[in-house]
């Protein structure tokens, strides 16, 4: 029986499995399930994780998780950044996206540590409460959410645009949000408010 590094996949069978959880840090496992002591697992792999440092809305976090982990899920589950939402898993309706070093990305299937070293802004990190972000409270005022599920992927989406576009045109607000599914058919408020945010960020 042999012990693998940090990362390294480790493969114990029947009898094993006390001594290796011994050296696997509490409430990790395959799938992120706890192995306890006791499990009975006749043959089974086991990774062990490594510790990854985020730069997350401005903050330092550090998980513990496998470095092929999508990022959604450590924001989502890690983090407890609920706001970015998991939508068809495929990078393509646009409600995962978060913001990576100004560009509006995926992040279904982005693995965590790709972005190691990277600026990333969830909706969390765009406005609070108490301090809207133009985006949002241009959406607000558009009445631009109807279910709410798209809208964290569009606000962080349209920030990015704005950030680097004072006044965008709207075929350049289209082709920018083109990716962006939205059930509920609010495409034409969707539209005014990024141009009512635009024309406050110019202001």
């Amino acid at each position: 029986m042999r012990l693998g590094v940090k990362g390294e996949n480790i493969l114990a069978t029947e009898g094993h499995s006390q001594r290796i959880n011994r050296f696997i840090p509490s409430g990790f496992g395959p799938g992120s399930l706890p192995l306890e002591p006791d499990d009975n697992l006749s043959f089974f792999t086991i990774w062990l994780y490594s510790m990854i440092t985020l730069q997350v809305n401005g903050q330092s976090r550090s998980v513990r998780v496998d470095p092929e982990t999508p990022l959604i899920y450590v924001l989502r589950n890690d983090l407890g950044l609920k706001g970015t939402k998991f939508g068809c898993g495929m990078e393509q309706c646009g409600a995962c996206k978060v913001i990576v070093d100004g560009q509006a990305v995926p992040s279904c299937k982005r693995s965590v540590s790709s972005v190691i070293g990277c600026e990333i802004t969830t909706v969390e990190g765009v406005g609070s409460a108490e301090r809207l972000h133009p985006v949002q409270k241009a959406f607000i005022a558009a009445q631009a959410a109807q279910c709410g599920f798209c809208t964290s992927g569009l606000i962080v989406a349209a920030k990015a645009l704005l950030d680097r576009t004072v006044t965008p045109s709207d075929d350049e607000i289209c082709d920018h949000l083109a990716i962006h599914l939205c059930r509920c058919g609010s495409h034409n408020r969707i539209l005014r408010a990024v141009k009512q945010a635009a024309r406050e960020m110019a202001s």
